[in-house]
């Protein structure tokens, strides 16, 4: 079956960066464009990211010019380079097909002093 297994998250200090990772299986993974999700106190959950079968990748305003996805065909991975993190970005992040019913389990990031 279909699985998405997060990780990478953590407790980072405003400004920190980190890298999250989604491994995933059950599926053709280089056919598939997908998504990263977030969920947090204030906007539930929410679009951040499109990553094509391509590579070529979309972005929510909230996080352009922060973070880059980034894949693997060769690992059925896709990656999320997080920068200059700021408190608003706490949150539980998913990865996710294009029906975000169809995500991990998540991996919770924290942003604070």
């Amino acid at each position: 079956q279909v699985q998405l297994v997060e990780s990478g998250g953590g407790l980072v200090q405003p400004g920190g960066s980190l890298r999250l990772s989604c491994v995933a299986s059950g599926f053709t993974f280089d056919l598939y464009e997908l998504n990263w999700l977030r969920r947090t106190p204030r906007k539930g959950l929410e679009w951040i990211s499109g990553i094509k079968s391509s590579g070529y990748s979309t972005y929510a305003d909230s996080v352009k010019g922060r973070f880059t996805a980034s894949r693997d065909n060769a690992k059925n991975t896709i990656s999320l380079q997080m920068n200059n993190l700021n408190p608003d970005d706490t949150g539980v992040y998913y990865c996710s097909r294009l029906d975000w019913t169809i995500r991990g389990q998540g991996t919770q990031v924290t942003v604070s002093s």
